[in-house]
């Protein structure tokens, strides 16, 4: 098929930006991608990409081709999906991100049981706080806490969050119990990566900032000096849910407890979701909820 020739790498090219994550996606050199590429260009008799030594971007006449070849790509990227979801096996990679403490906690654990469950899966887990680009980074599913900001990926709720003020007995005794938030400026609070807090009061979001002697940007650091008394805290369930329920800390201003937010999968919006994706997507969401 001379017609089909270079068009995959072309695609590849336009989506990612440039040909190095083009040729990461299809598991192919850059020089491959660029030669292929230059030959649609000759067969064609039209530039359709500017190169710079920064940047790859498409040209006039690589825009209106990149809109009809995408479609075509994922046509066929489609009629293969459905022949091999016939099989009713997931199998290949898949690339998970999640954030550290999240995915370390929660994530990783029951993506493990999930492959057990389907051994002829491979996975690739990035725990990281930033937020990949789930195209240029060629990521199946990203787990994200709290507000979307990108309306541009198919998402499903896996489960909610709910966040805590809590501290020891110890030091409730010691400095007294909060009861508004006006007093908190009377007490060591340990900060974490933002220095301010979430609260509702009288059904709205509110946030204060807050100050003390500690402050790090590990979750974990942080409940280590709320349960030796050293402060206030707010922490996700995850940390504390245990320490709450054995009494060893104990939540301040509950009154004020602010909305628990969504934990959420994020995955390209294909038309037809991939069978791993979909089977490991519903497996979260059920255990998650647990």
């Amino acid at each position: 098929m001379a017609n089909w020739e270079g068009v995959n790498e072309f695609v590849a090219v336009a989506d990612t930006g440039n040909f190095t994550q083009a040729a990461k996606r299809l598991a192919t050199s850059v020089a491959n991608i660029s030669r292929r590429v230059n030959l649609l260009e000759q067969r064609l008799g039209v530039k359709l990409l500017h190169r710079t030594t920064r940047k790859v971007s498409l040209s006039e006449a690589g825009q209106l081709y990149y809109q009809h070849c995408r479609l075509l790509v994922e046509g066929l990227s489609q009629a293969e999906l459905v022949v091999t979801q016939m099989q009713q096996t997931p199998q290949g990679k898949i690339k998970v991100t999640a954030p550290v403490t999240y995915g370390e906690r929660k994530i990783a654990p029951l993506l493990h049981d999930f492959l057990k469950l389907y051994p002829e899966l491979e996975l690739e887990l990035v725990l990281t706080n930033r937020k990949l680009d789930l195209i240029e980074q060629s990521v199946d599913i990203a787990v994200r806490l709290g507000q979307l900001d990108d309306s541009s990926f198919a998402c499903r709720k896996l489960c909610n969050r709910q966040l805590y003020v809590c501290a020891t007995q110890d030091y409730l005794d010691r400095f007294g119990t909060p009861y508004t938030l006006s007093e908190l400026a009377g007490h060591q609070c340990l900060v974490g990566t933002y220095d301010h807090w979430r609260f509702k009061v009288s059904g709205y979001a509110r946030t204060l900032k807050v100050t003390g002697k500690i402050a790090c940007n590990s979750g974990f650091a942080l409940l280590d000096a709320a349960r030796k008394g050293m402060g206030l805290v707010q922490l996700p369930d995850y940390y504390v849910s245990e320490h709450l329920q054995s009494g060893e800390l104990i939540e301040v201003l509950p009154a004020l407890r602010d909305d628990r937010e969504g934990v959420w999968a994020l995955f390209p919006n294909h038309r037809l979701v991939s069978l791993k994706v979909r089977l490991m997507v519903d497996y979260l969401a059920e255990h998650l909820a647990l």
